[in-house]
């Protein structure tokens, strides 16, 4: 496998003048490109100038591209402030989008041209594309005859701004380095949203200084494996947390890759392990002895709603997750809230009543639209957005306001669309087939997982965003997002094998206008991207890639 990816990146070198814009790989697919007559070719030495930006980020992350391109070709990039002498050519162009770029590689130059550093970034990582793979994964090339690229004319931005993947670290937990190496998979992407479900039944994993017993007794749990059906406990000792400094770490990470961090903490469902830690208060029934959870499923120890206590651990959780991310999201869950103990806890029924209603589900609401309302006590930079999953909807979402997204996952083009219509927000997440931790084929090789193998890469693929969405309601669709839950998913190994390459096929919906979207061009310029997989030592799956 390895030779036939170095025979082809030596091809790759010498037959730039032979690509057509089909073979020209880069995913997600370009809003526009044109493929012009010859080469750029690159000398061992060339100088590049950069435009002058707040705090030096253009520069910062110029800097980091040409520090990771003379690894991989040994090419040494100078700054200058002449184009005359410029071979790359970083402009600024106020008048295009955010996050879009215009990248022209004509015989003489490489001119890009963004209004924001997350332009020239993504601008960056098309052009490391038009070279051979060992360029994108930074791993020096076997031979250094001649680099050449395409001479292209390239005009695109993204079609949503909203392109997320979720990764769900309650049931397992796989630490630091590879929750880098998922961003990394992003960024080759261009995806700019990671949603890290950080609390669960089975796990709480952020450490919150005013609640210490929440990583000292919610992060653990007495067994790895969670029971499902004829599946035991095994009895190991098994969690994991991160603690502040891991979060500043890795938040700083991502931004160095325009990707910003939602953090979710589930409640007042799935919040059995934050239950455990403080059952005095957070329990309907502290009278009965609780632990982290060790099932699959919907556990019904949810938190006590009415309780003051309650409440006001909810208030400092948000306050830390303020400080820790700088991002303009907070996620509070609200999926498969059951409503059992409430009913049964006579300060959850009086509460009730108090509010004027006689469903339960609307203490869920009324719990929401306190935090809503204590987050706008903030000063401005401590504010964020609320996010929710869809089931919300069931309540009455009329006391939340329409200022909060909905992230639709079950039944989701018609929750996406019912949000939309009451004036919300709304992203797309349908269960099938943006569950990407479903097994991707029906092939008796694939691990233990969720499904039946139907979600393809192709099914994920053909998957059409906003489909028959009336015009109107657009505006309010933010965009898409790849999730992944990890009841059955223990090791990293197998979290990469089911996210590639289906990651990618989701970043294309977000960011590939629909009518240049087809799934066999995809393919085939997806099988190019076996040799990053294997040079960056990512596992993937292989049912597609010849």
């Amino acid at each position: 496998m390895k030779n036939k990816h170095l025979l082809s990146l030596s091809l790759f070198i010498c037959v730039c003048t032979m690509l057509t814009a089909q073979e020209i790989a880069i995913i997600p697919r370009p809003a526009h490109l044109t493929v012009e007559e010859g080469c750029f070719k690159f000398d061992n030495r060339l100088k590049a100038k950069v435009p002058p930006y707040q705090g030096d980020s253009v520069r910062i992350l110029f800097d980091a591209f040409k520090n990771e391109f003379r690894k991989a070709t040994d090419i040494r990039i100078s700054p200058t402030r002449r184009d005359a002498e410029a071979a790359i050519i970083l402009e600024l162009n106020r008048q295009l989008p955010a996050e879009g770029y215009h990248l022209n590689v004509s015989t003489k130059q490489i001119r890009i041209e963004a209004a924001r550093p997350a332009g020239f970034y993504y601008a960056l990582q098309t052009l490391k594309q038009l070279m051979p793979r060992n360029v994108m994964a930074g791993v020096p090339a076997p031979s250094h005859e001649e680099w050449s690229i395409p001479a292209v004319s390239i005009k695109d931005t993204p079609r949503f701004e909203w392109r997320g993947f979720m990764l769900d670290e309650g049931r397992h937990f796989f630490g630091k380095d590879e929750i880098k190496r998922v961003i990394d998979m992003m960024a080759t992407y261009k995806m700019n949203r990671f949603h890290w479900h950080l609390t669960e039944d089975q796990g709480w994993r952020i450490e919150i200084k005013k609640y210490p017993r929440l990583t000292e007794i919610g992060a653990w749990r007495n067994s790895n494996t969670l029971t499902y059906g004829s599946v035991k406990t095994d009895t190991e000792r098994y969690g994991g947390f991160y603690s502040r400094k891991d979060i500043k770490e890795i938040v700083d990470y991502a931004r160095q890759r325009f990707i910003e961090i939602i953090p979710e903490i589930d409640i007042p469902g799935h919040s059995q392990a934050a239950v455990a830690a403080y059952p005095e208060f957070l329990s309907c029934d502290p009278e009965n002895p609780h632990e982290v959870w060790l099932s699959q499923g919907i556990s019904t120890d949810v938190i006590n709603v009415a309780h003051p206590k309650a409440m006001q651990f909810a208030k400092d959780v948000i306050d830390e997750l303020t400080d820790l991310f700088p991002f303009g999201y907070i996620h509070l869950g609200g999926d498969e809230c059951p409503t059992d103990k409430w009913k049964k806890n006579e300060d959850c029924k009086r509460l009730l009543k108090e509010i004027g209603s006689d469903n339960f589900r609307d203490l869920q609401i009324y719990f929401y639209k306190q935090l809503k309302d204590y987050m706008a006590t903030k000063p401005a930079d401590k504010q964020r957005q609320l996010i929710f999953w869809n089931e919300v909807l069931h309540g009455n979402t009329d006391i939340l306001g329409n200022d909060i997204t909905i992230m639709a996952w079950v039944g989701a083009n018609q929750a996406a669309r019912q949000a939309a219509t009451r004036g919300m927000h709304t992203i797309l997440t349908p269960q099938i087939p943006y569950y990407i931790n479903r097994k991707q084929s029906n092939l008796p090789t694939e691990p233990m997982s969720q499904g039946h193998g139907t979600e393809t890469v192709e099914a994920v693929y053909n998957y059409q965003p906003m489909k028959d969405v009336d015009e109107k309601l657009q505006p309010y669709y933010k965009g898409v997002q790849a999730n992944f839950w990890t009841e059955w998913v223990t090791t990293p190994s197998v979290l990469e094998y089911l996210m590639l390459p289906r990651l990618a096929a989701v970043a294309e919906a977000g960011w590939t206008p629909q009518d240049k979207r087809n799934y066999e061009d995809f393919k085939t310029r997806i099988c190019r991207d076996a040799m990053l997989y294997e040079l960056k030592g990512w596992n993937y799956g292989k049912h597609i890639m010849k």
